[in-house]
C-alpha cells in the first residue's frame, strides 16, 4: 500500500528577501523528504516572481507549484506614506480570500500551512479553518525571532528604558539590542507600527512550531535560550526549529553573463563586490562618496548600481527583481568615473546574479546591506564582509556579524547628516582586501562556511534533524486524517 506523503502550503510575502528562502525551504521539503509543495506568493506584481523564477533554473524543475496570488490594488487602502510594513500587512490581508479558495479546491486538503512573519493572518484564520498544523517561518535568524516574541512581554519600564531612555533592550539569555541598533517600530512605541509588531508576536505565539533560517552552530546563546523556561522559554510555547542556512545554491546560470567571464580574468580573491540587495538605494551623495571610495582603494570591484533614493530607503523594495533598463544610473556617477575605472572595475545596473558573483573564486570581499538572505549567501561561499545596513533587522544583522560571529567590519558615519565619506569607504575596502585583519576574517569566515555545510548534512547534521521532526510531526497528522477518513 502507498503511504501518501503530506502537502505543505508555503505562503511567501512580497519582496524577495521573503520570497528567496521560502523557495529554498519548499525545496529541501522536496528533495530531502518528499513532500507535496505549493508556494503561494503575495508580490506586487507577476513579473517579480516570474523574472527571479527565470533566473533560478534550480525552480522551474517541477520539483513543486509556485502559484502567484492574483495582484491587489491597495492604492485606496493605504496613504502614499505608509510604512512599509504596513503596505506589505494590507497586501498580505488582501490577499486571503484569493489564498481560501485556492486551498479550498485542493483535494486532498494540505496538511499543514508555513507562513513567513507578515502571513500570521493566514495563519490564524485559513490555516484553522482547514484544520492544518501551522508554523511561523523566520526567513531571518534566531536574534530577530527572539525580539518579535519577547515584544508583547515587555513592561512600561522596559519599553520607557529602551525607546525613551535609549538603554539597550534586554531580551532572556539573549544579547541586549542597542537602541542604534533596535528594530524601527521601537522607535515610536505609541505609533501604528509598534502596535503591528505587537499583535505579530502575539498571533505566533499560536503556531505549533517556529521554522528558522539559521542553525545550532550560528546562534547557540539565543537557541538555547528558547530551550530554557526559565529564559525564553517562558514566552515561547512550542519548539523553535533552525533549518538554516537557506540560501541560494550557485549553479550554472540560465545564460553565461559578460559579467562572469570577465571574473574569470581576475585574481583570486581580489574582486570587492558592492551590492544593496533587491530593494535597498543610496542617496544621490552617498552613492559620490561610495564611487570616490571605491576608485581610491584601487581595488577591483563588481557594483550593482539603483538610483538614488527620493524619499526613503524602502522605496524599491517592493518593485525589487531582474530589470533591464539601467534606469539612467550612470549618470548619478561622478564625471568620469567609469572611463577612469574601466580597466578594474564593473558597474552593473540594478541587477546581477549575486550567489554566482559570490561563489567565484575572484570574490574575496562583499559590501552588503547585511540583508538575511545576502549574509548567509555570503557565510556559504566564504567571503566576507563590510556591513553596510540600512533597514528593518539589518542594524541587529551587522553587530552580529561584526562584534559576535567575527566576518564583517562596519562602517561609521563621518558626518551629522550620516553620510559615509570617501576615506572612510577606501579604509573599510583595504582593511578587507588587503590588510591583515581582512586575510584573518577571510579563514574565519570559511570555518563558519564549514559549520554550515555540517549542519545540512543528512546525516546527523543539525538543521537536517530540525526540519526531520517538522516532517515527522506532518506525517503523524497525516496518518491521523487519513485514520480518521477510512474509519468513517
Amino acid at each position: 500500500m502507498n503511504i501518501p506523503k503530506p502537502h505543505a502550503v508555503l505562503l511567501a510575502s512580497p519582496g524577495l528577501g521573503h520570497i528567496i528562502p521560502v523557495l529554498e525551504l519548499a525545496k529541501r521539503f522536496v528533495s530531502q523528504h518528499e513532500f507535496q509543495v505549493t508556494v503561494f506568493v503575495v508580490a506586487t506584481d507577476a513579473s517579480t516572481v516570474e523574472s527571479h523564477l527565470r533566473n533560478s533554473p534550480e525552480y522551474t524543475t517541477n520539483l513543486f507549484n509556485v502559484v502567484p496570488l492574483p495582484c491587489v490594488n491597495i492604492s485606496a487602502l493605504v496613504d502614499t506614506d505608509a510604512s512599509l510594513a504596513e503596505k506589505i500587512a494590507v497586501r498580505m490581508h488582501e490577499s486571503l480570500p484569493a489564498l481560501r479558495s485556492a486551498i479550498s479546491a485542493m483535494k486532498p486538503r494540505p496538511t499543514a500551512m508555513i507562513v513567513d512573519f507578515f502571513g500570521t493572518e493566514a495563519m490564524t484564520t485559513v490555516a484553522d479553518e482547514f484544520g492544518m498544523l501551522k508554523y511561523m517561518f523566520i526567513p531571518s535568524n534566531a536574534w530577530f525571532l527572539a525580539t518579535m516574541i519577547y515584544g508583547p512581554a515587555i513592561d512600561e519600564i522596559g519599553l520607557d528604558e529602551h525607546a525613551n531612555k535609549k538603554l539597550p533592550l534586554k531580551i532572556p539569555g539573549c544579547t541586549a539590542i542597542r537602541f542604534e541598533d533596535t528594530l524601527e517600530p521601537f522607535l515610536d512605541v505609541k505609533g501604528p507600527m509598534f502596535q503591528g509588531f505587537l499583535c505579530a508576536g502575539m498571533a505566533i505565539s499560536t503556531a505549533d512550531g517556529y521554522l528558522v533560517n539559521t542553525w545550532e552552530d550560528l546562534e547557540p546563546k539565543t537557541l538555547a535560550a528558547f530551550r530554557d523556561t526559565k529564559l525564553l522559554g517562558r514566552v515561547a510555547k512550542v519548539p523553535v526549529y533552525p533549518v538554516g542556512p537557506l540560501a541560494r545554491p550557485v549553479g550554472p546560470p540560465v545564460q553565461r553573463s559578460q559579467m562572469l567571464d570577465w571574473l574569470d580574468t581576475k585574481p583570486s580573491e581580489s574582486i570587492i563586490y558592492v551590492s544593496f540587495g533587491s530593494g535597498g538605494s543610496l542617496s544621490a551623495k552617498q552613492m559620490i562618496e561610495l564611487a570616490w571610495g571605491l576608485e581610491l582603494s584601487q581595488q577591483s570591484f563588481v557594483w550593482v548600481v539603483r538610483p538614488p533614493i527620493k524619499n526613503d530607503v524602502y522605496e524599491s523594495y517592493l518593485a525589487a527583481g531582474d530589470d533591464s533598463d539601467d534606469h539612467g544610473v550612470r549618470e548619478y556617477l561622478p564625471d568620469g568615473f567609469l572611463s577612469r575605472t574601466h580597466n578594474v572595475g564593473l558597474v552593473v545596473p540594478m541587477w546581477a546574479p549575486q550567489a554566482e558573483i559570490l561563489g567565484h573564486p575572484s570574490v574575496g570581499g562583499f559590501l552588503s546591506h547585511c540583508g538575511w538572505n545576502s549574509t548567509l549567501e555570503s557565510i556559504v561561499n566564504g567571503v566576507p564582509m563590510i556591513g553596510w545596513p540600512l533597514f528593518a533587522e539589518q542594524k541587529m544583522n551587522a553587530t552580529m556579524l561584526t562584534e559576535e560571529i567575527g566576518v564583517a567590519i562596519r562602517w561609521k558615519a563621518s558626518s551629522l547628516d550620516g553620510i559615509v565619506g570617501r576615506e572612510e569607504i577606501k579604509m573599510m575596502i583595504r582593511r578587507i582586501m588587503v590588510d591583515k585583519e581582512g586575510h584573518e576574517m577571510r579563514s574565519r569566515v570559511k570555518e563558519v562556511k564549514c559549520s554550515a555545510e555540517k549542519a545540512l548534512n543528512n546525516k546527523g547534521g543539525s538543521s537536517y534533524n530540525s526540519l526531520s521532526q517538522v516532517v515527522e510531526e506532518c506525517e503523524i497528522r497525516l496518518q491521523g486524517l487519513t485514520a480518521k477518513a477510512r474509519g468513517s
